[in-house]
């Protein structure tokens, strides 16, 4: 099994999106078993796959009383104060929705074990085996769902705090969905500081914890060094504005501009992280073209844009919107794969 984060400090650049097509892509033509946590307490990518209609009844009317479990039902312990995470984990089943994957809804009240975290941080920080502990509860949170699965998605806020360091602590890899804009390319440079600022000490710790009480780590799921540290898999660039050109659909001159900057900032930011098989060339995993009306029908429907049909209210030009967006998901899901070390 594989664990994905999905990523970037800045908002609005098609990260749920992309992260639930790219699942149900994994999903429907790779045939892989895939499960999508939403770790986000906007319920982003929750609404998608499963509806409004489904999420206003889950978040609002029933009170809780479902079997499902959340992401923060996982971390109830630690919310209480423990070291340890639920190992009761009941997804929302692929059958019950078209998207075709496992579901962990997220939860609004997730925001709350911010605070749990960030207090375990800096018991990390002083080589505390419980702070250790709650700071890699992906970690066994992914062990505990390795035989079910091929692939993890896990879909982040934009922010820079305890709960996505330790998502990050416990994945294999991670992407960067971008827009093409300074704040976008801003929000990568920040994620590069940050992550090499909190690895460089969360390192350190571990040794520091190791050196007081040699091989009590060896008890728990622990990451010595967290994977992502070479696990960069590379950026999308969204809803940049084209024009054609000699029958060439190409970027105006104003994001044109931006987008040429990318590959030396990618570089130089996220270069230390790349994985085995990233290059500077093959970090670049795809364009997102504006895709007009065809995303707000698919988020309605709560479908994937590739299953989109005429009986979800597909009209006219969208039909050839659609066809477009799968061969931009494929090529992306062909250039993951790749830097993945597969075929896609």
């Amino acid at each position: 099994m594989i664990s994905i984060a999905m990523f970037n400090n800045k908002g609005g650049v098609g990260k749920t999106t992309l992260t639930c097509n790219l699942a149900a892509f994994s999903a429907s033509v790779k045939r892989q078993r895939v499960l999508v946590v939403d770790c986000d307490p906007q319920c982003n990518a929750s609404q998608l796959i499963m509806g409004e209609e489904f999420a206003t009844d889950f978040y609002w009317n029933s009170d809780h009383k479902t079997s499902i479990t959340t992401i923060r039902d996982i971390l109830r312990p630690i919310e209480d104060g423990d070291s340890e995470i639920s190992k009761e984990i009941n997804p929302i089943l692929s059958s019950k929705n078209r998207f075709e994957v496992d579901l962990l809804p997220g939860h609004p009240g997730f925001s709350i074990v911010e605070d749990r975290l960030g207090a375990a941080w800096h018991d990390l920080l002083g080589g505390d085996i419980g702070g250790i502990r709650k700071n890699n509860w992906n970690t066994e949170f992914c062990a505990n769902v390795e035989e079910y699965y091929d692939i993890v998605f896990f879909d982040l806020g934009p922010s820079l705090g305890s709960i996505n360091r330790s998502v990050l602590i416990g994945c294999d890899y991670f992407i960067t969905p971008m827009g093409a804009d300074i704040f976008s390319i801003l929000g990568v440079r920040n994620i590069a500081s940050w992550v090499e600022h909190w690895a460089d000490l969360y390192e350190n710790s571990i040794g520091l914890s190791q050196q007081r009480n040699p091989g009590r780590l060896d008890n728990y799921n622990i990451k010595e060094r967290p994977s992502v540290l070479n696990g960069y898999l590379g950026y999308t660039m969204q809803q940049y504005i084209t024009k054609s050109k000699q029958g060439v659909r190409r970027p105006t001159k104003a994001y044109e501009q931006i987008i040429n900057s990318v590959p030396s900032i990618i570089e130089e930011s996220m270069g230390p992280f790349f994985g085995e098989n990233t290059s500077t060339e093959s970090a670049k995993l795809g364009d997102i073209p504006h895709l007009y009306s065809l995303i707000p029908l698919a988020q309605s429907v709560a479908t994937p844009i590739l299953d989109l049909k005429s009986s979800d209210g597909l009209v006219g030009a969208q039909y050839k919107q659609r066809e477009d967006y799968e061969e931009i998901i494929k090529k992306i899901a062909k250039n993951l794969y790749a830097n993945l070390g597969e075929s896609a």
